[in-house]
């Protein structure tokens, strides 16, 4: 156990001189459209998405052929802010404090333009099956969890300006469009999605909503809240499971995206004290670990399906993991048996984690920035603290 909370310090520190060394800018999976050529899509969706996933499935690093640089990242930075979070917590050192303030402070100086209160996007446009998403648009899960910085920060250092910021987050997630069912709602992604049906956003958001609420008092904020989860539970498989999204086109069963509903099921349900999803909670968590994950602690992409073996799946599951231990004492076990893996597998001898493994071997080593640095920091400081 010695050696192995050593290799995790070990991977903290490479993770923070990597990320702090880079000015914080990196690759991101999703980024291609940034791309000079994309031009030659001519404002095609399909061309668009055709762009988007060559760049994103491709075991090369075709970025710097199409002229792609490493951009800022929001959701980045606020990863970044809570692992140091928790690094004070560990260590007491100032210089994290130091750390925390400039990440938050950079935040709140780079919110979404064109809103009263506090939202982020991508740094980037974005084109899926359901339409393009314009580059600093808000969407409800970066900005949630965002929001979550702000509060760990908050609950340490107790300066209200980062409750305010979580404030202002709440009252921008109040206004998003929802769904409505004779079972709960599912709040939208984002400003324009009628018809959410996502249940990661919606329990993440929840999660802030009722966490915000404890810390200010505004008890407006739980009714929605329960309304998310009513939604969102209330739709859980017989088997324990979530699909993405309720809508047909949405109906895959994945790893980290899991890992989102159990954090904001579990952060609801502590913040809350709602104790009548702790049902739902226990049955998610045993499908998760039973499902996705293979003897030897590498994480699957699927609950069916292991590869592409990805560096968000292994990073949430550490954390997802690491932070149920505390009602499942067994799931702190296989979070190692996953760290160990991790750093045994996808870290570069740079401090850097690589971004996929594919069959035969092959890896994508490209260097991401959220996805890989910043989500794996987090979660090992995570990881780190509930072995101390």
């Amino acid at each position: 156990m010695d050696q192995l909370k050593e290799k995790i310090r070990t991977s903290i520190f490479g993770l923070e001189k990597w990320v702090e060394t880079h000015g914080y800018k990196g690759y991101e999976p999703f980024d291609a459209l940034s791309s000079p050529f994309r031009s030659l899509t001519f404002g095609n969706l399909l061309l668009d998405r055709v762009l988007l996933q060559l760049v994103r499935q491709s075991p090369w690093n075709l970025r710097p052929i199409l002229g792609v640089k490493p951009l800022d990242s929001t959701i980045g930075r606020g990863y970044m802010a809570w692992g140091y979070c928790d690094m004070f917590r560990l260590t007491g050192d100032k210089t994290y404090k130091e750390r925390i303030d400039a990440c938050l402070a950079w935040l709140i100086e780079n919110k979404s333009a064109g809103y009263d209160e506090y939202s982020w996007g991508k740094h980037f446009d974005f084109a899926s099956r359901s339409g393009l998403y314009a580059a600093f648009e808000p969407i409800l899960v970066w900005t949630a969890l965002i929001a979550h910085a702000f509060l760990e920060a908050y609950e340490i250092f107790g300066d209200e300006r980062h409750l305010a910021v979580a404030d202002s987050v709440c009252r921008w997630i109040m206004k998003l469009p929802r769904n409505q069912t004779d079972k709960g709602f599912c709040m939208g992604y984002h400003y324009q999605d009628l018809h959410a049906t996502i249940h990661n956003s919606n329990m993440v958001g929840a999660a802030v909503l009722a966490r915000t609420a404890k810390h200010t008092g505004n008890r407006e904020y739980l009714a929605p809240a329960k309304g998310a989860m009513e939604y969102s539970c209330g739709r859980q498989l017989p088997n324990g499971a979530w699909l993405y999204g309720e809508s047909s086109a949405n109906h895959w069963i994945d790893n980290f995206h899991t890992g989102y509903d159990l954090d904001g099921l579990k952060c609801y349900i502590d913040y809350s004290g709602d104790r009548q999803y702790e049902g739902a909670l226990k049955k998610g968590l045993d499908f998760y670990k039973r499902n996705f994950f293979e003897e030897g602690g590498r994480p699957k992409y699927y609950h069916d399906r292991t590869y592409p073996v990805d560096s968000q799946c292994a990073s949430q599951a550490i954390e997802t993991l690491a932070k149920c231990s505390e009602l499942d004492a067994p799931s702190l076990e296989l979070g190692l048996k996953v760290a160990q893996w991790t750093i045994d597998n996808m870290r570069d001898r740079e401090g850097y984690f690589y971004y996929r493994q594919y069959p035969a071997g092959i890896k994508a080593k490209t260097p991401m920035l959220h996805w890989a640095q910043a989500t794996t920091y987090k979660a090992l400081t995570v990881l780190l603290s509930k072995m101390a």
